[in-house]
């Protein structure tokens, strides 16, 4: 199949000079810091945890992150696809934090920020099997057929603007800062990239270090107050060990199993494999690829739900495949999966030496806020080219896609009103937590957008040429038996 980018620097299977590809993946992990540390730091002080159990979630979500992306970049879907903490999944976390931590609660006791995470794991490990049984059983590369160009360009599209309010809001925090990333990524990634290679491959890695060390400079001249956005903090560099041996396995104790509490992680994966299926689509397409194959899609699923029960093994959150790095994908070029591989093994170190972890910790807000922006609109941008696959002329296609994007947009506009969480309420008190599992679908863009299209795009005739599916398929589904495109390379 003909790459979507003919100028690709490094492809799939290319493997970069060690030093180079080393930097390449330090910048996938700049690039995927502010996500990751983020829930930690959200989820900690709503368990009552101490610097010290927040500096610890922090580290095992390092670890768990690399694992799991190591897993996928090189027996999964093989994409380079950098693997991180699921905001899917944070409602369902934040009822299961409320219930255990509640002191009415049977089990409750308040302030006891492990028992939480020990009814996270086993959350998290019990759904994490029924993801491993779809993506291995093969359902979601037969599914691969119903969904043409008309359905997969809208969810893409979602993946980067359903996070409209991780860009502006967090780059608002201190607005000259993010701006200066903003104005340097686009300054490096298309200006001097024209005349250099090093600024083409590079651009985030040399704007984050640039305005960060800008940002550590004028708080030690005291020009950032200690409440500033802007200020370089380490305090979490203070709290964290220097290496985790002890507690790496099952820092916070064996998991516990509450069925209401696995019935509202389950809605959580369902959204993340929606998404994660959009994602292989922008990935496999910015790294020169084409489309993935079935094969690579069931894989994927498959070993993100093995990586998914290993975060809760090793005391993280459930993982998904990282929309913002697959927009660096897109920016420089790089599409080595050998370099992904890197990111993974430097995230697992970083993950057991707490210090290293805490310092990448220490990037401001604004940096990360500057980031979003640059990189979330192209990834919208390649679900518009996605879309433009199928006939555009065609009012039908129109009309789908139109709808399934509004609706992607709307209806969890609707669900996080006060009027849909009242509607959700009424329904967990009828259906023990029904509320829970029908709230985080509806919550989510990309499923809403999924569903709706699939069902309008498959009932409403049309040919496949009008759809953008080629008039002879050419991924055609593994018959039983016949695992050649199974096999690990």
């Amino acid at each position: 199949m003909k790459p979507a980018h003919p100028d690709i620097i490094y492809g799939l299977d290319d493997k970069p000079p060690f030093g180079r590809a080393l930097v390449l993946g330090l910048q996938h992990i700049l690039t995927m810091f502010g996500s990751t540390v983020a829930v930690p730091l959200l989820l900690g002080p709503a368990m009552g945890m101490t610097d010290a159990q927040t500096a610890l979630l922090i580290s095992s979500v390092m670890l768990c992150s690399g694992v799991a992306t190591l897993l996928q970049s090189t027996w999964g879907s093989r994409l380079p696809i950098i693997q991180g903490v699921s905001f899917s999944f944070l409602a369902a976390f934040f009822a299961i934090i409320a219930k255990v931590m509640a002191p009415e609660s049977e089990d409750g006791l308040a302030g006891n920020g492990s028992m939480a995470m020990q009814y996270i794991a086993g959350a998290i490990i019990a759904g994490a099997m029924i993801e491993i049984v779809i993506g291995f059983s093969g359902l979601m590369g037969r599914i691969h057929r119903l969904l043409s160009p008309v359905v997969v360009g809208p969810v893409i599209m979602l993946i980067g603007l359903a996070l409209y309010n991780a860009g502006a809001p967090v780059a608002a925090s201190h607005w000259p800062i993010s701006i200066l990333t903003m104005v340097l990524i686009i300054t490096f990634s298309l200006v001097l990239s024209r005349s250099s290679r090093f600024f083409r491959m590079f651009p985030l890695l040399l704007a984050i270090v640039g305005v960060t060390g800008l940002c550590f400079l004028l708080t030690r001249l005291g020009v950032f107050s200690s409440d500033s956005a802007a200020r370089v903090n380490f305090s979490a560099v203070e709290n964290a060990d220097w290496l985790r041996v002890k507690s790496v396995i099952l820092p916070w104790g064996p998991p516990k199993f509450a069925i209401a509490f696995v019935l509202a992680a389950l809605a959580g994966y369902l959204a993340s494999i929606i998404e994660s299926f959009g994602d292989y689509h922008a990935c496999k397409n910015m790294a020169g690829g084409g489309d993935p194959t079935p094969a690579e899609i069931s894989r994927g699923i498959g070993f993100e739900g093995i990586g998914c029960a290993l975060t809760g093994i090793f005391g993280g959150f459930s993982s998904t495949s990282y929309s913002e790095n697959i927009g660096l994908v897109g920016l420089t070029k790089v599409g080595s999966r050998y370099v992904v591989q890197i990111g993974g093994v430097m995230l697992v170190l970083l993950g057991l030496f707490g210090k290293f972890g805490a310092v990448a910790a220490a990037i401001p807000k604004p940096v990360v806020g500057g980031l979003y922006c640059t990189l979330f609109g192209l990834i919208a941008a390649v679900g518009v080219r996605q879309f433009a696959r199928a006939d555009l002329n065609s009012d039908r296609n129109l009309l789908i896609g139109g709808f399934s994007l509004f609706m992607g947009l709307s209806v969890p506009a609707w669900f996080a009103s006060e009027a849909g969480k009242l509607a959700m309420e009424n329904l967990n008190q009828q259906r023990m937590g029904l509320g829970d599992v029908v709230g985080s679908v509806g919550g989510t863009g990309m499923a809403v957008a999924a569903i709706l299209g699939i069902a309008l795009d498959n009932l409403i005739p049309a040919t496949r040429k009008e759809r953008g599916l080629p008039e002879i398929p050419s991924l055609l589904i593994p018959e039983a038996g016949d695992l050649e495109d199974f096999q690990i390379e």
